[in-house]
């Protein structure tokens, strides 16, 4: 009974934890179960310790083995945009984490105001990403992990680009419309790091994070960056619409912060590279 007895009491005795946002998150001494609503994280906290997760959205697919790292699954609990609440709260997680883009505030509230502790990260710039991975995996009461460094090592042994060998870009993510990545973006400072300007990322603090735009009147640029998803451009779809030569890439690298980091730091700058060349007709 005195194991029981203590083992309520950890559960019942929380410490506030502040979030990427500043806000107050009071999590158990020991969290045992978590539901993550952001597949990035959700890859973060299943490659560090899978036993954790018990709730992941229906677009989370990493870590590839996420459905077969224990007895029971993470159960499905939607999509980033439209969480089932209720299914969430059932599964009584000591912990909900999530993001300030992907994932809805009223959404976030609902969770809250059902006794459940959320924590937002918020994510802009690559050496943010791994601050706030580190903010985050430690309120799962995890310890740094070996891939969280190895990507930060990464990304700081890649080399400089000069500015006389700077590129600028267009990065579609949509067609039927067309939709690209606009200002103040992860994958826009991926790209930074890389060398690769935003052709519309200076559209000022009221311009649109993600704009609709017409292909035939784009700001100059000298190449096009199509990721596969969440749009899936491939050389038959996509390149032959711009005049500018364009690079394949995969969008999980592009888009995403967690162990993928780790494999965009190595990958990401020959994808680049290898420009596939086409000119619309």
């Amino acid at each position: 009974m005195t194991g029981t007895i203590e083992g309520m009491a950890e559960q019942t005795t929380r410490e506030t934890v502040r979030d990427d946002l500043g806000a107050g998150v009071p999590v158990p001494t020991r969290v045992r179960r978590v539901v993550s609503l952001v597949p990035s994280l959700t890859e973060a906290i299943g490659v560090t310790e899978p036993g954790l997760l018990v709730g992941v959205t229906d677009w989370c697919t990493h870590p590839l083995d996420l459905d077969d790292t224990g007895s029971a699954p993470p159960a499905r609990i939607r999509g980033t945009k439209n969480p089932d609440v209720e299914a969430i709260v059932a599964l009584a997680p000591d912990l909900v984490v999530a993001n300030e883009e992907e994932n809805r505030p009223a959404d976030l509230q609902a969770l809250r105001d059902a006794g459940l502790p959320v924590y937002v990260t918020d994510v802009r710039t690559v050496d943010g990403a791994f601050a706030s991975l580190d903010g985050m995996l430690a309120a799962c009461g995890l310890e740094r992990p070996a891939w969280l460094e190895g990507a930060e090592k990464a990304w700081a042994d890649l080399p400089r680009v000069t500015a006389a060998d700077r590129r600028t870009a267009i990065v579609p993510i949509w067609r039927k419309p067309w939709m690209a990545v606009g200002r103040d973006t992860f994958t826009g400072a991926i790209l930074d790091r890389l060398g690769i300007d935003n052709a519309l990322a200076d559209g000022g603090p009221t311009a649109e994070r993600y704009p609709r735009i017409d292909v035939d009147d784009l700001p100059p640029h000298d190449l096009v960056v199509l990721p596969d998803e969440p749009y899936t451009f491939t050389a038959d779809d996509g390149p032959e619409a711009f005049a500018a030569p364009s690079a394949l890439v995969s969008g999980r690298l592009l888009t995403w912060y967690g162990p993928s980091l780790l494999e965009a730091a190595r990958t990401i700058p020959g994808a680049l590279r290898a420009r596939e060349h086409h000119v619309r007709p």
